[in-house]
């Protein structure tokens, strides 16, 4: 070994503790073909969710891929009688009506606050500055950047994870060691998020429940929606492994005990709506599209029941283990 690569190693395995282990690379290993192991898994993926989570299984099982800025937009959309979609089709933010004004689940990047952010509440008729109260599923740009401007302009309240505000004030090293990220705009340190302790504004209270693996204080959200006055209740996995590639061992392990726990959750609270900040798995404009054109008596394609609600989860779970299979 030349001493120019040993000292590279030396350097890498001097910064490996301040890594966030859970966010650490997987070794590289060279494409193999799947096991029957895999395959099985895969396929039991595939039955388990059936037709309407068919998308979900070819995502997480077989074609993975990150959010991006330039995911295409979607139209601002009231999807509930009391909650609003804004954002693109791979990140999105939810705001919520209460009797004490809006609630807002994750805040966009800072770059996204005027090009698509304010126009959304201009568009729905939304006043920004009723945003009392910011959830964030967890502590990355995409989802927490845009909330420094809402505390500055308006006043909101942002509520993180007690370790996902340590993610944020002390962000890892840049991956593979490469080039530092650039600079971010963060909030403020803020108001807790902690599961078991619910998040009360007005007449609405959301229920949080850590689901660490993608971050270490990933959430996910538990709170009723009204649609034509009759109550569901929603849930949103907040911190969900879109590139399981760049997850570590220990990570996906987490995150496969996250999801059950999660499923726990969301079965005791009966919830029978599906709704996601990163909605790849579950393509959003078509859902958008179907309540343009929803006539009285027409279902909600965001109401997809209970039963179905947890076979999302497992789809979840089960394509979660593919990828620790194939890392065997």
């Amino acid at each position: 070994m030349s001493l120019r690569k040993l000292a590279c190693l030396l350097v890498f395995a001097a910064a490996l503790p301040a890594l966030a282990r859970a966010q650490a690379p997987a070794p590289a290993s060279p494409a193999k073909p799947d096991s029957p192991e895999v395959k099985a898994l895969i396929e039991k993926a595939k039955s388990t969710g059936g037709a309407m989570w068919a998308v979900e299984a070819q995502f997480f099982c077989e074609a993975p891929r990150a959010n991006s800025a330039t995911d295409p937009v979607i139209v601002p959309t009231k999807i509930f009688d009391n909650v609003y979609a804004i954002g693109n089709s791979g990140t999105t933010v939810y705001v919520v009506q209460t009797s004490d004004g809006l609630l807002m689940i994750d805040a966009l990047g800072a770059a996204q606050v005027e090009t698509l952010l304010l126009p959304g509440f201009a568009k729905l008729g939304l006043d920004p500055s009723q945003v009392k109260i910011i959830i964030a599923g967890h502590g990355h740009a995409d989802h927490v950047g845009g909330a420094r401007y809402m505390q500055d302009r308006f006043g909101s309240k942002v509520y993180v994870s007690a370790a996902d505000w340590n993610l944020i004030e002390n962000p890892p090293a840049p991956r593979g060691g490469g080039a530092p990220a650039p600079p971010q705009v963060w909030p403020k340190r803020d108001q807790v998020l902690a599961e078991g302790q619910p998040v009360v504004l007005g007449d609405l209270k959301v229920m949080p429940v850590a689901i660490p693996g993608h971050t270490p204080g990933s959430m996910g959200f538990i709170f009723p929606v009204k649609d034509n006055g009759r109550t569901h209740m929603a849930a949103l996995y907040g911190g969900t492994v879109l590139t399981p590639g760049i997850i570590s061992d220990e990570g996906l392990a987490t995150y496969l005990k996250s999801v059950a726990h999660f499923r726990e959750e969301t079965s005791k609270a009966k919830v029978d709506v599906e709704i996601q900040n990163h909605p790849l798995m579950d393509p959003i404009q078509m859902k958008l599209d179907k309540l343009a054109v929803r006539r009285s008596g027409d279902p909600n394609p965001f109401v997809v029941g209970q039963e179905n609600y947890q076979k999302f989860l497992d789809v979840m779970s089960l394509c979660t283990q593919v990828n620790i299979a194939r890392r065997k």
